[in-house]
Order: structure tokens, then C-alpha cells, then sequence
């Protein structure tokens, strides 16, 4: 560009030169005459965005070229022709340009111009932060701004020596607090000179203290020490038999005899499922003890209280507290520890334990085999998918999604020792947009209710289950083998899983859905080992339903084969009880309902109480050749035969029902009840068969 401008300057002074008279070709003295350039200065436009860019025209008379020293030592400008201009990009500040200004004799002078770079303050700043998927503790930081060059992050203005964090446009930082609670974080925004701006954000951080307790992201206020006993989160110092990265420490030292340390979880725990206590503990001693005590939050006379001894040695170990009479009726919310009780302790080594890996679990029943009840198992990644058998990379259920579908992680799979299988999944369950739910906790959706009487066969050596019934499923109905439903009417009438034992209580089951794996991590919930736990239907035969004066006599009424057909709503109504006590009326869509009831003596949607809504137990006495349902409107058979009467109003329902029963053989039953609450004999009578 210089060479241009050179050659530029030549060809004018040979034009001038050109257009000189004739008589006057050659001669220079005119030429000579030219004066030094004046009235030197420059034209400064600031690009106002804070970048510094600053475009310098300069100007002056009598000049056919211009250089500009920028004033900040940074060098000079190329050679600019007069209405060309320089660019140049400065920091914020006062500074004096330089300009030469060369005539076309070559004569030059100078001159100055003062270049004034301030910035503006930006503005319109936003700040995202973001806690961290997983870690709780660990808060990500971004920022932008209108005519902001970086950021300063400072995250808890509550320190005045923190020095703030750079942050770049585009960028993020990030920090790891290191307990629960609320910090300002303080982002100021910087121009790139002397002006800035800045803007505070509250960011809350809360790391639930839930099961499983492993340390490894851990809120360290909720585990304390009391009486002499520390508590504290440390490295794991022994990663033999434990590979866990941290623990929690714990020190006995004096001076009470019951120093001993709480971890205080972030809600009640549930007991209904799983009512044991597990941990790896590490012991200095052997022969030494450690109870566990189960508090309520406020109360610490509501407990319950565990012993075990430790092997000790200074090694790892697996310890299990059962908890099955715990009192469910009461809250529990804290976990305490007492080593080696009634002994002052004196610190030190030999009075250092380690705790870890402290999980609820269920006790072994002692069964074996896939017969059974099972659910979910209720913790986060138990029900997911992914693109092989195991992998749950695409989703899963963590734990804020197993607290959400609470109704769902309580639905049982029942395998019967007779080969029948049966979802039961009380009043509701989780439901999908494909089935006409609304992805929420909604009213059951056949065929996948239940409903249908299903069978199972187990193949060990293919490590396979095949259910077989319209509707019957494990894990989520929709999805079956090479496909996921998109409509409940083309449920299959027979599915197979992928079926694996991790141990005596725990199943591991996937099904290929089309390249989409599906996967499900069961426990068990109960055995069947009473005679009446399982899934009973009156048996679909004439005078398996009837009244009369004596047990087995039917004759003032019973349903013919004719009166079976009519009811067929009725006869596939399930009774199911539970090997954990639990009993429940399955109905279906509906069920025969009467005139008492506001029904028509027809098929009909069941009618409250007597539709198994509320939750229900029972009891089984086999010397008395009983049982009790307990749970207003449980019944057996006939809603309207109770006890010394027959129901007239369904809110008359009572709470409690027993039965006479008798078992023609494992899977046959007879049940009566008599209605005659004068002292005489008027006996309702129903056959039930095991499905």
C-alpha cells in the first residue's frame, strides 16, 4: 500500500510538472516554492462497544501524505493519503497522537492530537448459576453483559478477603461450597477501563441427606458428635474391602460412658419396605459393640434400639441391624450411634471408627426361587434405559423421580408357587400420555390393571421369564419384546424378560424393546408361605356363589351356570393377599353392583368403599379355621354379607370382616360368613380357586 502511495505522489508531480508552459519545461523553482503543510490535526471518531477501536482521519493544508504516531507507544500508522484513515485500538485513557504531515516537495511538519478512550459502564447483565447435576455442593457460574470485555465472580460476599474469579464472555467458573445454606454471589461486569457494574444473586445450596449415606457428597453439618465423641468426613484410610473415596470418622473420647455421634436425615424415614439398617463399619477391636438408635426428630424417647458386635481387627465389615418390629406409626428421622457403651473412651487410635456406606435393606426372608411378591426397588436408577442390557445412560429414575411416583414403586409382582402371576397396583399407579393418562399418578388403565388372569414359567438355564395374559407386565407396560406400545389395545398376550438373581432378595430384569433396552432391579417384598397368600377367584362354576340355612347348603339361592355368564364382570374379580399381610379386592373396570349400592343389579364401575381403594391387611388363624379382613370395605364373595348382617347403605361398611374357611386342597377354598344377627344361621357360601 506504501508502493501505492508513493507512485501516487511521482505521477502527480510529474502531472504538475506537465502542465507547466512550454517555454518554462523543466524548471523546478515553482516546485521549490511550496511551503511546509499547516493547520495539522485529525478528525477522532471512538467506536462506542468498549472495544477501543478508535478511527483517526487526519488533516491539514499543503500535505500529500500523513503518518500519525498513535501516542501510546505502540509505533506508527502505514502511510495515509489525504481523506484515508487509521485504525486503532487503544485502552481506556488520555493520549496524544502525533501526526506528520509531508508536502509534495517532501517538506514535512507535525502536529497533535489529544484522543480521549473512555468506556461506558455495561449493562443489561444476567448471571446464571447453576447447581451442578452431580454434585450439589458445586455451583457453575456464567454471565453476560451489553459492553462488558470479562467478569470478576465473587461467590460469597459474605468473605471480605475472597479475591474474585475471572470470568471470560463465554465462559464459566465454577465453585464447590462446602456446606448447605445461602451465599450472594457477586458478578462484576468490567468495561476494560476505569467503569463497571455489578449484580448479586442468592444461590441456595442443599445436599439432602438421603440412603444411601456414602460420604462421598455429604452435607458434614448433619453428622455430629456428642459427649465426648467427634464426627467427621475424611479420606478413607483403609480402601482394603472398601474402596469408598471418603467415610466418616468418628473418635470416642471422654467423658461420658454414651459419647456417641447422630446423622440427622432431611426427612422420615420409610419403613414400610425396608426394615433393616446396613453399613461397613470399621473397628480398631474385636468383640466390640455398636448400637444403632432410630430417633424421631424432636423426640428421642420415640426409638428403637439395635445391638451388634463387631469382629474389629482394623478391617472392614458388613453390619445389619433388623429393624421388622420397628413401630410404623412413628416418625424416625435420626440415626445414632453408640460404640462400645458404658465405656469412657480416651481418643486415639484405639478409639477411632469408621463408618460407611450406610444404606436401608430388606431382611433375607430365607426364600429362594422367583416365587413370591416383588417390587421396584424403590432408589434411584432401579427403572431405566439405555442402548445395552444394564445401561440406563438414556434415563432413569432417580431418586427425586422415585419420590415423585411414590404410587408406582409400591406395585407388586406376585409369583405364585402354582405358576399364576398378577400386577397388583392398589387404587392407582404411574400412567402415560400413550395409554390416556397424563404421565402422572392416575386410575388404573386396562388390560394393564391387573385384571386379566396371567400365568409365568421361569426357564433358569435360558435365564428367562415368560408371562403369559393380556396386560401382564414387569417394570413399564409399554414396553414389550421389539417394541414399545402406543396404544393399550395392542398389548401382547405374552411377554419374555431377561431375568438375572444378584442374591436370594434381589432380581435384575431387562427386555430388549427394539434396540432400547429396558431395565429393572427388583427386590423381594414377601414369600408366599401362608396357605392363603395369593391371588383367589371365585371358581367360574354354578353354586361356587350361594345362601342358605348350613354351611355347604345353597338351596335358597345360588348362581347357575346361566347367572355365571351374566356376571362374568363379577367372577374375574381378584382376591389377592399378601405374604406381608396385605389383602386387596382387584376389581377391574367393574364388577356386579347392586340396588344397595345405587347399582342396577347390573355390571357397573365398583362402588366405593367396596373397590378396593383403601388399603387393607389380614389375618389368618388356622387352629380357629379363620381369617380377618381388616380395612373398611374389604370384603370376600358379597360386599353386602357381614358379620350379623347384610348391608343396606355402603357407608355402613364396617372396618373388620372375618371368615370361616376350609381348604379342599392348596389351590381350592370354601368361605362362609353368616349374616344372622338374631342368633340364627343364614350363611352367605363362596368356592374360591388359586389363579
Amino acid at each position: 500500500m506504501k508502493t501505492l502511495k508513493y507512485i501516487f505522489s511521482t505521477l502527480l508531480i510529474i502531472a504538475l510538472v506537465w502542465s507547466c508552459e512550454e517555454d518554462k519545461f523543466g524548471e523546478t523553482d515553482f516546485v521549490n516554492s511550496i511551503t511546509i503543510p499547516t493547520n495539522i490535526a485529525a478528525g477522532v471518531n471512538v467506536v462506542p462497544d468498549n472495544s477501543g477501536l478508535t478511527l483517526i482521519t487526519p488533516t491539514g493544508q499543503g500535505a500529500v501524505t500523513y503518518v500519525i504516531d498513535f501516542g501510546d507507544g505502540s509505533g506508527s500508522s502505514e502511510v495515509l493519503a489525504p481523506g484515508e484513515y487509521a485504525e486503532h485500538v487503544y485502552t481506556e485513557g488520555t493520549y496524544e497522537a502525533i501526526i506528520t504531515a509531508t508536502s509534495l516537495n517532501g517538506k514535512s511538519a507535525t502536529g497533535t492530537q489529544t484522543v480521549v478512550v473512555s468506556f461506558r459502564a455495561p449493562e443489561n447483565i444476567v448471571v446464571t448459576s447453576e447447581i451442578d447435576g452431580a454434585n450439589p455442593f458445586l455451583v457453575n457460574v456464567s454471565a453476560t453483559a451489553d459492553y462488558a470485555s470479562s467478569f470478576l465472580v465473587y461467590f460469597d460476599t459474605s468473605n471480605p478477603d475472597e479475591v474474585g474469579t475471572p470470568l471470560s464472555i463465554d465462559g464459566t467458573v465454577s465453585n464447590e461450597y462446602a456446606g448447605v445454606g445461602d451465599y450472594t454471589i457477586k458478578v462484576v461486569a468490567l468495561s476494560g477501563g476505569a467503569e463497571t457494574s455489578e449484580l448479586e444473586q442468592v444461590v441456595t445450596i442443599s445436599a439432602p441427606v438421603i440412603f444411601p449415606i456414602d460420604f462421598e457428597v455429604f452435607d458434614t453439618s448433619a453428622f455430629t458428635g456428642f459427649g465426648g465423641a467427634s464426627a467427621e468426613v475424611i479420606d478413607n484410610p483403609d480402601t482394603n474391602g472398601n474402596a469408598s473415596a471418603t467415610v466418616g470418622k468418628i473418635e470416642k473420647g471422654g467423658p461420658e460412658v454414651w459419647a456417641g455421634n447422630v446423622i440427622t436425615m432431611s426427612s422420615p424415614i420409610d419403613f414400610s419396605l425396608k426394615k433393616a439398617m446396613k453399613m461397613n463399619v470399621w473397628s480398631p477391636r474385636p468383640g466390640g459393640k455398636l448400637i444403632l438408635k432410630i430417633e424421631n426428630l424432636d423426640d428421642a424417647s420415640i426409638n428403637i434400639e439395635k445391638e451388634a458386635t463387631l469382629d474389629g481387627s482394623s478391617s472392614w465389615e458388613e453390619v445389619v441391624f433388623d429393624l421388622s418390629d420397628i413401630d410404623e406409626t412413628q416418625s424416625y428421622q435420626k440415626l445414632v450411634f453408640f460404640f462400645d457403651f458404658g465405656v469412657v473412651g480416651a481418643g486415639g487410635a484405639d478409639w477411632t471408627f469408621y463408618v460407611d456406606d450406610i444404606n436401608q435393606t430388606i431382611i433375607s426372608s430365607g426364600a429362594t426361587g422367583l416365587p413370591g411378591q416383588w417390587v421396584m426397588a424403590p432408589e434411584g436408577g432401579a427403572l431405566g434405559v439405555g442402548p445395552t442390557a444394564g445401561s440406563i445412560e438414556w434415563w432413569n429414575c432417580d431418586d427425586a423421580c422415585v419420590t415423585s411416583r411414590a404410587c408406582y414403586y409400591d406395585d407388586l409382582y406376585v409369583f405364585g408357587e402354582d405358576g399364576s402371576f398378577q400386577n397388583v397396583l392398589g387404587a392407582e399407579t404411574w400412567t402415560e400420555g400413550w395409554q390416556g393418562g397424563a404421565d402422572s399418578c392416575g386410575a388404573l388403565i386396562a388390560p394393564h390393571d391387573g385384571s386379566n388372569p396371567a400365568t409365568y414359567t421361569y426357564d433358569e438355564g435360558a435365564g428367562t421369564v415368560t408371562l403369559n395374559g393380556l396386560g401382564a407386565f414387569i417394570g413399564i407396560p409399554k414396553a414389550y419384546n421389539g417394541g414399545e406400545l402406543t396404544n393399550p389395545a395392542d398389548a401382547p398376550d405374552s411377554i419374555t424378560y431377561n431375568i438375572e438373581f444378584l442374591d436370594d432378595d434381589t432380581i435384575s430384569i431387562n427386555i430388549d424393546a427394539g434396540g432400547a433396552f429396558w431395565n429393572y432391579r427388583l427386590i423381594r417384598a414377601g414369600a408366599v408361605t401362608t396357605p392363603l397368600t395369593g391371588t383367589w377367584q371365585l371358581a367360574n362354576e354354578g353354586g361356587a356363589l350361594g345362601v342358605g340355612p348350613a354351611v355347604g347348603d345353597v338351596s335358597w339361592w345360588n348362581c347357575d351356570d346361566a347367572c355365571v355368564t351374566s356376571r362374568a364382570c363379577y367372577y374375574d374379580d381378584l382376591y389377592v393377599f399378601g405374604e406381608d399381610g396385605s389383602f386387596q379386592n382387584v376389581l377391574g373396570t367393574d364388577t356386579w353392583t347392586e340396588g344397595w349400592q345405587g347399582g342396577g343389579d347390573s355390571c357397573a364401575a365398583p362402588v366405593a368403599p367396596h373397590d378396593g381403594s383403601i388399603p387393607a391387611t389380614y389375618t389368618y388363624d388356622d387352629a380357629a379355621g379363620t381369617f380377618t379382613l381388616n380395612g373398611k370395605g374389604s370384603y370376600i364373595g358379597l360386599p353386602k354379607a357381614v358379620n350379623g348382617a347384610e348391608l343396606t347403605d355402603p357407608n355402613a361398611a364396617p372396618e373388620s370382616v372375618i371368615y370361616n374357611i376350609e381348604f379342599v386342597d392348596n389351590n381350592t377354598i370354601n368361605v362362609n360368613i353368616n349374616v344372622d344377627g338374631s342368633g340364627g344361621t343364614v350363611f352367605w357360601q363362596y368356592k374360591l380357586v388359586k389363579i
